[in-house]
Parts: C-alpha cells; sequence; structure tokens
C-alpha cells in the first residue's frame, strides 16, 4: 500500500508543488517546518534535509507554537504545516496566527479540501488513500508519503539554487561525504615524515629507511626528484634471490618510473590511481614535480575516503 502511495505521487508534482517550491525559493526568511504527533517527526527530517542541501530552516511543534514558541517565526519567513488530515484543532489554532503576522503558509497534507489545505498560500498534496496499519489508525502511508514529498521539495530547491557537491561539503566537514570534496594529497602526506634514499645508498640503509618510517615504501630521490620506488616486496623478492646483500645499493633494486600524484589532487583522486593499479602506496610531488611524500591506502581508510 505505501509502494502504491508513493508511485502515485509523480501524478501530483503539478503547478501546485511548483506554486509552493517557488514560495521558498523566493522567501526572504527560512523555512519553518510545523506539525504534530508523526507528522512532526517527518518534519524534522524535512528540515535536516533542507538545511543540508542550502535551504536554512528550523522546526518548530505546532502544539508548542500555540504556547509560546510561536516567536520562532520572523518576518519573511515561509511556514510549512505538515497534517495527514489538515483538521486537527492545532493547525486551526495555528494557521489564523501565522496569517496575521503576514507569514506565507504552505500546507503539506492528503486532503485538498482540508482547513489547511484551503487556508495555506501553497499546497503540497502528499495522498494517502488509506493508512497500510490494518486498521487505519497508525501514521504508516501517511508518513511515507510526507517524506518522499519532503524531499521532493528538498532536491528541487537544490536544483533552483544550482548547489554543488563542495556546496554539501561546506555543510558536511566533519563526515565522510565532506572529507572526500576537501582532502587532498597534501592533507595526507603531511601525516608522515617522507622515506626516501639516494640510488646509490645500502641495501641495509634502504631497509632501515622503510622500517622507520612504518609505510612500507621509500622513494629513491636524486636532487629532490623521484628517479624510482623501493616496497618492502622488493625487500622480500631481494633477499629470496641474493644470499650476499654486500655492493648491493638502491639502485639495483627500485623500480622506475613509479605512479606519482600531485600534492593538489583530491585525495579521491589518489583512491582512484590505488585501486586501478591495484597498489598501496602512491608518491606524492608538488607543481615543480619535487618529491613530498607518501600517500597510504591505510591513510584514505582511516579518514573515510574508502
Amino acid at each position: 500500500m505505501e509502494q502504491e502511495a508513493v508511485a502515485n505521487l509523480t501524478t501530483l508534482l503539478d503547478n501546485r508543488f511548483a506554486e509552493a517550491v517557488s514560495l521558498v525559493y523566493n522567501a526572504q526568511g527560512r523555512v519553518i517546518i510545523s506539525g504534530v504527533g508523526k507528522s512532526a517527526i517527518i518534519g524534522q527530517k524535512i528540515v535536516a534535509t533542507l538545511n543540508s542541501t542550502g535551504t536554512p530552516s528550523i522546526f518548530m511543534h505546532a502544539a508548542d507554537a500555540i504556547h509560546g514558541d510561536l516567536g520562532t517565526i520572523q518576518e519573511g519567513d515561509v511556514v510549512v504545516c505538515i497534517s495527514n488530515s489538515g483538521n486537527t484543532a492545532e493547525i486551526k489554532v495555528l494557521i489564523p496566527l501565522i496569517k496575521g503576522r503576514n507569514n506565507k503558509v504552505i500546507a503539506m497534507t492528503s486532503n485538498k479540501e482540508s482547513f489547511l489545505a484551503k487556508q495555506a498560500d501553497a499546497l503540497i498534496l502528499a495522498y494517502a488513500e488509506k493508512e497500510a496499519c490494518p486498521h487505519n489508525l497508525a501514521p504508516t502511508t501517511s508518513t511515507t508519503v510526507q517524506l518522499v514529498m519532503g524531499d521532493a521539495l528538498a532536491l528541487a530547491l537544490l536544483d533552483l539554487r544550482g548547489f554543488s557537491p563542495q556546496d554539501f561539503a561546506k555543510y558536511h566537514p566533519g563526515g565522510a561525504l565532506g572529507k572526500k570534496m576537501y582532502l587532498r594529497v597534501s592533507d595526507l602526506v603531511e601525516l608522515h615524515d617522507k622515506p626516501q634514499v639516494n640510488e646509490n645508498a645500502p641495501i641495509k640503509d634502504v631497509i632501515v629507511e622503510i622500517s622507520q618510517k612504518r609505510l612500507g615504501v621509500t622513494a629513491v630521490v636524486e636532487n629532490s626528484q623521484i628517479v624510482g620506488i623501493i616496497t618492502d616486496g622488493d625487500i622480500r623478492r631481494m633477499l629470496e634471490k641474493n644470499d650476499i646483500l654486500t655492493g648491493l645499493t638502491a639502485k639495483d633494486i627500485m623500480s622506475s618510473n613509479p605512479k606519482q600524484i600531485s600534492n593538489h589532487s583530491m585525495a579521491t583522486a589518489a583512491l582512484e590511481v590505488l585501486e586501478t593499479n591495484s597498489i598501496t602506496q602512491l608518491l606524492a610531488v608538488d607543481e615543480n614535480n619535487n618529491y613530498t611524500g607518501v600517500v597510504h591506502l591505510h591513510d584514505l581508510i582511516k579518514e573515510g575516503i574508502l
């Protein structure tokens, strides 16, 4: 029943819905979402979605509004009232008070003939013929369609505002989603001392460098430029082939032309290179192609990029 109700919502994205979107888009203030019962909980989720996608919003419980919280509403704010029936006692008291303050009201209701729908300046019709509850009592279908129409409202506004992934990251700086948008290779290489040896370094020095820097790799560098790379795997293969290490140098076991990435690249770009080449370490360089450090797969996991 809920699936059918949600599928039917596409037929309700009409001019009335467009008017509601336009009313919010052109508002000088914030969006105030209000409701009671289960609709209030849906309202709080819609507020969270609007805020994270560029539309400043706040929740105001309809019952609390008529007991002091009406001061939440400021000049220029648009109020979205959510009520399945559109005829609850709290809504009937609240609507005249809001309109008396000259704020615009958007109704989100299943009943287009309700008090709320007729008093509102715009209507989002979230129609639910019947609750999925076998007694047609517990809010189930009605809250599902409210949630979906709330998402439709938020994403229509996102599109109108040209809200980009970079904007999204600004609102989510502490999470993995945000980090994917702002974390750069330069931020990762700063986490470690950079392992490096020159071409003529004895194998013992190479092993010590890899061991001390604990990244499983060292760059082979001449005049700040990368000429090769040695991994702990290279060390193991060398030990399998050679019983005597005297005279062996970094140049003898290094791999030339290793994969590199710019300091200014996004961390997600580093991850793509690592995954594409099935490697766990990547050497980083600055704008002058000077070696700056190592990006390790474990760092990307720790930062939540992978």
